[in-house]
């Protein structure tokens, strides 16, 4: 009931009475949790509670058709559950991510606020309880296997709508890239040093491999992703839930969205345990790292424009400086990078979440769900930022063919004419008095100009072939 002296109503837990904001669909038990943990800013991502409402959904639905649940009250709460998933209830999930270790609390949350919109559809009252947050809401359920599950759909929906197509994206462009830059070739470099040479678009076609393979493993992040918890409930024996509850209601949610979602055949270990999401959070980590290596690599090529390497320009998308006018930054790759350092904090809280495994329930699941979730969420957004702002403008200069003449590393074309020790004079030979390796040779040898010319071919030296050079490294 509402009270007459203030904008609150009186809601009831098995703790007693608890006064709530009247217009709030949550309850007296999330009440309490909003005073208990006053942490931080931060909650639930929209991803989260989408997932949780489809759980909710899912398992009405599968009660329904078990005969546990009563028609007209299973029907509301599939659509009040159907409110929560689309983001029509989002203000009343207002619990801090710092909580109860099993999330208890954000299911509680959603229970109360699924049984109070689903009786105002049945004509009640907030409060009222003609749906009841436990008894029908959470009907086969715990929150130690409902709030797992929801982090795992979670994931694997992120993953397949958002990561896997802004990765597609990135390696679309990049091997774009690759195509347009083929023709120009330039000098390698290993160990920061020169090397031999290299197509630019060999380069990038590195890069677009990069974004393949991400792709890849985001594939056996997938895998370990769709066995879920629910059907454990407490400790995972499956106590208070009917044996064909946690099979039935994996199918309707694979079929509703299109991602796998399968009942654990280990519900002890799945539901004691975050191994998974730690296996899923280093998958994220090493995209993180493939990420890493493109866009510093981009970055390096970039520097200059005159004292640097200079040998791709990036789109000028800002200034650069406060006080140096007409510099411009490679901002969008130092943003993908910040990125990856924040992953990588990321994967470190949902390793160290792991292990708040204690016993029959792991107790660290909120702040897992929030890490994972965030990493999947920038690493996507940058991913797509990367390809429009910056992949896509980049353009090749002439430096580096320019240079090519001048690399050290021709030498290596000249070791199975004349040897390894004397390629190696005269290498060294051309670094020290700053001429070409071509000059020193045409000083050194008996090789004829079509000799060098054959043999200091940068062009051939792209290519696999036993006519230009032996070992490196």
């Amino acid at each position: 009931m509402t009270t007459a002296k203030s904008k609150v109503r009186v809601e009831r837990d098995s703790m007693g009475p608890m006064e709530v904001p009247a217009d709030a669909l949550y309850g007296a038990s999330t009440m309490r949790a909003v005073l208990n943990f006053p942490i931080s800013d931060l909650r639930f991502p929209r991803s989260f509670i989408r997932a949780l409402g489809l759980v909710k959904l899912a398992a009405a639905k599968t009660n329904m058709g078990l005969g546990l649940l009563d028609q007209k009250i299973g029907d509301a709460i599939v659509a009040a559950a159907q409110e929560v998933s689309e983001g029509k209830l989002d203000e009343h999930f207002v619990l801090d991510i710092f909580q109860t270790g099993s999330g208890t609390s954000t299911n509680t949350n959603a229970n109360e606020v699924i049984a109070n919109r689903a009786s105002q559809m049945l004509g009640g009252d907030l409060g009222s309880r003609l749906v009841h947050p436990n008894d029908q809401v959470n009907m086969g359920q715990s929150s130690n296997d409902v709030i797992p599950t929801a982090i795992h759909l979670a994931a694997l929906l992120a993953i397949k709508e958002d990561l896997i197509p802004g990765l597609e994206r990135l390696g679309k462009e990049l091997k774009s890239k690759s195509d347009q830059f083929w023709p120009v070739i330039k000098t390698g470099r290993t160990h920061l040093q020169d090397a031999t040479p290299i197509r630019l678009g060999q380069v990038f076609l590195g890069f677009a491999g990069q974004a393949e393979s991400s792709i890849t493993r985001l594939g056996r992040a997938e895998d370990a992703l769709e066995e879920v918890a629910l059907g454990g409930t407490a400790v995972g024996t499956g106590v208070n839930t009917h044996p064909e509850f946690s099979a039935r209601t994996c199918k309707l949610l694979s079929e509703m969205t299109g991602v796998r979602i399968r009942e654990t055949d280990n519900h002890f270990q799945a539901q004691s345990t975050l191994d998974a999401l730690v296996e899923a959070s280093g998958a994220l980590k090493t995209v993180a790292v493939s990420l890493h290596k493109v866009a510093n690599d981009i970055r390096l090529m970039a520097c200059g424009p005159r004292a640097g390497l200079g040998e791709i320009t990036v789109p000028e998308v800002q200034p650069g400086s406060s006080i140096m006018p007409g510099k411009v930054n490679p901002v969008i790759s130092e943003s993908v990078i910040q990125v990856v350092a924040q992953v990588f904090g990321n994967h470190e809280a949902v390793a160290m979440a792991g292990h708040g495994s204690y016993f029959e329930l792991n107790t660290m699941m909120p702040v897992a769900a929030h890490n994972i979730l965030q990493s999947i969420s920038l690493l996507a957004t940058s991913a797509n930022n990367f390809a429009e702002q910056c992949v896509s403008g980049i353009e090749a200069t002439s430096v580096g063919p320019d240079m090519l003449e001048k690399g050290l590393m021709l030498g290596t074309g000249l070791a199975p004419e004349i040897g390894y020790d004397a390629a190696a004079a005269i290498a060294k030979e051309a670094a020290a008095t700053g001429k070409t390796i071509r000059e020193v040779a045409k000083e050194k040898t008996s090789l004829s100009d079509s000799d060098l010319d054959r043999l200091l071919d940068a062009r051939a030296m792209t290519e696999p072939g036993l006519g230009s050079g032996g070992g490196g490294g």
